[in-house]
C-alpha cells in the first residue's frame, strides 16, 4: 500500500503514517492540499494530515483541504507529541521548527531562550535538517531525529505533557467506509441566519449523538459564509446517523452535504 504525507523523512506525520504503510512505501509532499490531491487523484492509496492538536487547535489547511476534494476518511490516528530542541551545540541564535511545533513550546523557549529568533517552516523535519546544517540554528522535533551532529539539548520541552495530534489516514472516495466508530462531515449550509448553526445542531441532539467537533470555516465565497466541519460518535450505517443526515441535507437544500466517512480510531505511542 504507497502512502503519502507531509515531509521530509522524520516529521510527525511520517511516524503516524507508519501505522498504515511500510517505510519504503511512504512519499512525501511540502503540503497538506498536495497530499490530498494526490489521494483524490488516485495517486496514492493513503494519504495522512495532521487534523487536530490537543494544544492548538485543528490544523485549517487540513480542514480546507477535506472540504475542497472527494476523498475518504477511513482511520484516525492519535499520536503523543514529544518535543525536543535539536542543535549542533548550546550555541544557536534562531530556533527553526513548524509553526505549531513553535507554538506548542511557547512557554519553554519564552523562559529559556527568549533571545533566539523563531522560524517557521514547511515541518518539524524540515527545521531539523535546518540545524543540522547550519550550527547558528536549533531545531524542534521529535528526539529520535537527533544523532551524526545534532544532539538533544533539552526534552519534552511542549507546554503540556498530555500533547497529542490527530492525524486522518484518507483513501480516495470509493473506498469510503460506513462503518466504524466516529463520523466526519463536512456541511455548507449556504445560508446565514439567525440561529442557523443550532438548527444544524439539533438532529444530533434529537438522536442522542455525541459530537466530538464542530468548527467552522470561511466558504470563500463571500465574507461571513461558512463551511462547518461536524465529527461525532456514531457510524453511517446506524439509521440515526442517516436520519440525522437527512435533516442537515434539508437545511442544505442550497449547499451541500460531504460524507467523509466513518472511521476507528488507532493510538500510536512512540
Amino acid at each position: 500500500m504507497t502512502a503519502v504525507t507531509l515531509g521530509p523523512e522524520g516529521t510527525y506525520s511520517h511516524r503516524a503514517a507508519g501505522a498504515i504503510a511500510d517505510d519504503d512505501e511512504i512519499d512525501f509532499r511540502q503540503s497538506v492540499t498536495a497530499i490530498v490531491d494526490a489521494v483524490a487523484s488516485g495517486e496514492y492509496d493513503r494519504g495522512v494530515i495532521p487534523i487536530e492538536n490537543s494544544i492548538e487547535g485543528s490544523v485549517t489547511e487540513s480542514l480546507d483541504a477535506v472540504a475542497d476534494y472527494e476523498v475518504a476518511v477511513v482511520r484516525e490516528i492519535v499520536t503523543p507529541i514529544r518535543h525536543a530542541l535539536l542543535a549542533q551545540g548550546p550555541e544557536f541564535d534562531t530556533v527553526a521548527s513548524h509553526s505549531q511545533a513553535l507554538a506548542q513550546c511557547r512557554s519553554y523557549l519564552d523562559r529559556e531562550h527568549s533571545g533566539a529568533t523563531l522560524e517557521a517552516v514547511a515541518s518539524t523535519a524540515q527545521g531539523v535538517e535546518f540545524a543540522r546544517d547550519d550550527p547558528s540554528v536549533a531545531g524542534i522535533g521529535h528526539p529520535a531525529n537527533a544523532g551524526g551532529d545534532l544532539e538533544v539539548l533539552a526534552e519534552d520541552i511542549q507546554d503540556q505533557d498530555s500533547n497529542a495530534t490527530r492525524f486522518f489516514a484518507l483513501a480516495p472516495a470509493d473506498e469510503r467506509s460506513t462503518g466504524g466508530g466516529k463520523t466526519s462531515l463536512v456541511v455548507y449550509p449556504n445560508a446565514n441566519y439567525p440561529g442557523l448553526l443550532l438548527e444544524l445542531l439539533e438532529p444530533f441532539a434529537d438522536r442522542d449523538i455525541n459530537l466530538t467537533r464542530v468548527e467552522s470555516r470561511p466558504s470563500g465565497q463571500r465574507l461571513g459564509d461558512y463551511v462547518f466541519h461536524i465529527d461525532f460518535e456514531a457510524g453511517l450505517y446506524e439509521s440515526r446517523t442517516a436520519d440525522a443526515i437527512a435533516d442537515l441535507e434539508d437545511l442544505a437544500e442550497n449547499g451541500w452535504v460531504r460524507r467523509l466517512g466513518s472511521y476507528d480510531t488507532e493510538h500510536v505511542v512512540e
